[in-house]
Parts: C-alpha cells; structure tokens; sequence
C-alpha cells in the first residue's frame, strides 16, 4: 500500500488561502446539516507514522468546524479499568451519537500493529483481529454511520527530517521524546505490518484513505476535501435497508422444535426445593469468593416470556453474592441517547470489570425476539443480529468473561395462570399491563424467532440454558446449578460447560413431585 518515497504533492500558500474559506463554510454548513438532522453518526479514524501530522490535522479540523460537535478520543496504553473488559470495550463507549463527529487519534488498529511489530503476536493472529475488527466496521455502517479512516505516510527520510525539524524549534521540541527515535528505527518493520493490515482491512464499506504528510498544506486540504465529499454524499443519500445477510427462516415441517420438546411438567416439591435452593445458593457464594474468580467476570443474560419468573430467578442469585460484587440491568425499550447508538452499545457500557457480575434482566437478544415481532427494526437489521451477537459474545469470552444464557420457558396456560394472579394481588399489579395480554396473540411468533435464536447463537462457550420454568422451584434450582457447573468449568480452565449440564434435572430425583 504504501511507496518508498513521497510522490512530493505540495500546495502553495497563496493555492492553500483561496481554497480554505470556501472549504471552512461547506464543512459548517454539512456539520450544521449532521447535527440537525441526527441522521447518523461520523467516525474518523487518523492513524500514520510519527510526524506525519496526525496532531496538527485534528487541530485545524477543530479550527475549521464547529467544535461543540466534535470530540477527539485519544487511545495509548490500556488503563486498569480498560484492561480489567474485552478490548473493544473503551472503543465502544467512546463511539460519537448520531448527529455527532467522533475523531480517534489512535484506534482499534494501533495496539495490533504494535503487537505484531514487538512479536507478540503472530501473522495468523493479527488476519484473525483485522477479521473482527472488518466486522465491527461493517456493524458500525450497517447502523448507519460514516467511517473515514486516513493513514498519513512519509518515507523514512521525510520522517527523520521532519522529527529533526520538530526537535530544533524550541516551540515543539517537547514533542519529540527517545521513544520517537526508538520508532524510526523500527521503520521498515512497522511498513511491513502497517502496509499488511491496511490492505486486509481496506474494505467497500470502510476504506483506507492514504495521505502524503510531508506538505501540511495539502495534507490538510485533502482531509478536509475528502470529509466535506463524505458527509455531503451520505447526508444526501436515502439509504435502503441491505438485504439479508443470514440464511432464511427455517421451518419445522414436522411442528417439533427446542422448545416443544422441553417437558414443562418438571417439578420440584417445597421441602427438597428449599434444600437444594440452600445448597446451590452455598456453592455459588464459595464460588464468588474463590480466589480464581478475580481474574474473571461473569454475565449472566435472563430471557423468557413475559411471567416466566426472570425477576424470582435473578433475585435466588443476587441473594448469594455480595451486593457489592454484581449488578442487575433492567433492559427496557431504549432511551433516546441509546437510539442515537449501535444496537449493542447500551449492553457494552454495563460489562463489569474483574471479579464482578453483571446480571442482563432481558438482553441484547431483544432485536432478534421483540424487535423482530413487533416490527421494530427492518429484517435486514435483525438477521444481521445473530452475527453480531456472537460476535458480541466471543470477545466477552476471549477476555475471561464467563457468559451465561437463561431462556425460561412456559407453557401458554401457566402463563395465563400467573397473568390473572397478577391482576389480583395489589403488589403485582404493576407487572401486568396490556402490551403483555397483547403480547399473547403472537405467540407462535414469538416461539418461531425463540427457535431460530437458540439455534443461531448457542455457541460452545456460550450455549443457551433451557429452562422448564412452569414450576417456580424446578427452574429457580436448575438456574443456580447449570451457573455452578458452568462456573466451576471455567475456573478450572476448561470453559466450555459440560455436556451434563444440558436438559439435566436438577439433584434429588426422588424428591420431586410430579
């Protein structure tokens, strides 16, 4: 991708002050244009070697624009808060609302190279992240939002002159520090590693763009010029939904299916329920304490239908645990400021950090359930889901994070059962409302996108638990043990949840009544 030598563009000064007012005022008015309308986000992405102006290009787009509408995310070193999350996680918090101009100076793609450069990662490995990192971008267009990436090169001449030139005047010496010089030296190596990357990540939908940064001024002008194109072309265009980019629904000819095969009449009578809701409860503590678990985390996601009993079952594991170590997130319709995000924003910002528990009362899979019923979202956006999803989840787990999934299933007769029970008890009154009754007439659907859900994203490492939740003591106790089991696996290294786990009964057979 790159050439050994600049080509040598130069802009003239007198060439440079014509072109920049009438510049200044297209990009005001596109940015005013952006902010208005809150039509999409803008990430712009300005990466290169040492010297090449990466600073001093930000400065003049903040001279240029109106900078109430810009912020610049700068990305060295990982802090103990960002190191302690998937490493993805201080990017996704950092991404620009729609409406908005995000400018990282450093990004997702400095600490691979920097790896690859030190060794510590292999040829293999680095294809491996600029294949996640070509789908988060795509993620990031699919939802709407203008991805620029600038890459500024200079030789390894133009380099050296122009830290010579920085470290000669007294104004900008401070800028040139031993680790600069350190990094000439590594030149050819970051060329080759840079100029690899780039062209595996040079995608339709988010290209590289290359810039010369020996002459400021055209490096500037090409920046600016390039943005001003971008934002114009998007903001005028009426993008239709992509089509699918899963396969199609499929059907069960035979009307059976994952969840017609769960034996909903499982029950645990009260005596043995409170023995082994104790037991279980005992275990789960021991394990939050064990010393193995602070250089882990775990998610806990609860699905179900509505009355399914998510809030009993969360609550048996909150009482186990320090109230201090977990977290419950409610997930409900999204707030403006969520709207204004990537669908798997609002779920990134809540990952707890070591040794900590975020508990999901409803998840990131209401795209491809609710959203997808109830026509919230157009398809294209949730049959892409799965694969983000999954996504999603693979780096939760890459990073030590334990991912535990809880679909809790009952029958449409118990559901209605504890609908007219809620009606009657004054303090359950508030979870009933008639979206839930309304929620009733589309239950195939909602079993469909249930079926096409588990079979999507029930992954090694993260395989959806099945819960025959019409007896509250069955479920609330297979919950806690599946979570043991999985929690035990994964501290002693192994990670995937034993085969034992799956559609077994809880202890104590002989105990249940039936």
């Amino acid at each position: 991708m790159f050439k050994s030598a600049e080509i040598g563009h130069r802009i003239s000064k007198q060439a440079y002050r014509e072109a920049v007012p009438p510049l200044r005022a297209a990009l005001l008015e596109a940015q005013v244009d952006l902010q208005e309308s809150k039509k999409i986000p803008v990430v712009v992405l300005i990466s290169g070697q040492d010297g090449a102006g990466k600073g001093e290009t930000i400065n003049v787009l903040y001279e240029w624009m109106d900078p109430r509408f810009l912020s610049t995310l700068a990305f060295a070193e990982p802090t103990d808060e960002e190191r302690e999350r998937p490493n993805m996680w201080r990017y996704w918090r950092s991404l620009p609302p729609k409406g908005r101009v995000g400018i990282f100076a450093g990004s997702w793609y400095s600490d691979p190279i920097r790896e690859r450069i030190e060794g510590a990662i292999s040829l293999k490995e680095l294809d491996a992240k600029a294949d996640q990192i070509n789908r988060f971008e795509a993620m990031l267009v699919h939802e709407g939002a203008l991805v620029l990436k600038f890459w500024f090169h200079l030789s390894k001449e133009a380099q050296e002159k122009r830290l010579k030139a920085l470290e000669s005047d007294p104004t900008t010496a401070w800028r040139v520090t031993q680790w600069n010089w350190d990094r000439l030296k590594t030149y050819d190596k970051l060329q080759d590693v840079a100029g690899h990357f780039l062209r595996v990540t040079n995608t339709p939908w988010a290209p590289w763009v290359v810039v010369e940064g020996t002459d400021d001024r055209y490096r500037s002008l090409t920046v600016g010029q390039i943005l001003l194109a971008a934002l114009k072309n998007k903001l005028a265009s009426n993008d239709k939904p992509l089509p699918p980019v899963a396969p199609v629904v499929r059907v069960d000819t035979d009307g059976r299916n994952v969840l017609s095969e769960l034996n909903l009449h499982l029950k645990l009578a009260d005596k043995p329920y409170k023995t082994e809701l104790a037991q279980w409860q005992g275990r789960l503590a021991e394990l939050m304490r064990d010393p193995r678990f602070a250089s882990k985390s775990l998610v806990c996601a609860f699905e179900g239908a509505d009355a399914a009993g998510k809030g009993g079952a969360i609550r048996r594991i909150g009482a186990a645990m320090d109230a201090r170590q977990y977290q419950v997130i409610p997930v409900a319709a999204p707030t403006e400021e969520e709207r204004a995000q990537p669908h798997l924003w609002r779920f990134w910002r809540h990952l707890p950090r070591k040794g900590h528990v975020a508990i999901f009362d409803r998840t990131w899979y209401g795209r491809v359930l609710v959203e997808r019923v109830e026509g919230f979202c157009d398809e294209s956006d949730w049959l892409r889901a799965y694969s983000e999803i999954n996504d999603f989840e693979h780096e939760m787990l890459d990073s030590g994070v334990i991912v535990a999934k809880f679909w809790l299933q009952i029958s449409q007769e118990e559901q209605l059962r504890r609908f007219q029970e809620r009606e009657k008890i004054a303090f359950k009154r508030f979870k009933i409302t008639q979206e839930d009754w309304r929620n009733r007439e589309k239950w195939d659907a909602y079993q469909q996108a249930i079926c096409d859900m588990v079979e999507r994203t029930s992954t090694g490492n993260a395989p959806w638990t099945l819960v025959e939740a019409n007896d509250k003591n069955y479920a609330r106790v297979k919950i806690l043990r599946i979570l043991c089991e999985q929690l035990e696996a994964s501290l002693q290294g192994g990670g995937k949840r034993p085969e034992k786990n799956k559609a077994k009964k809880p202890a104590s057979p002989g105990k249940r009544g039936k």
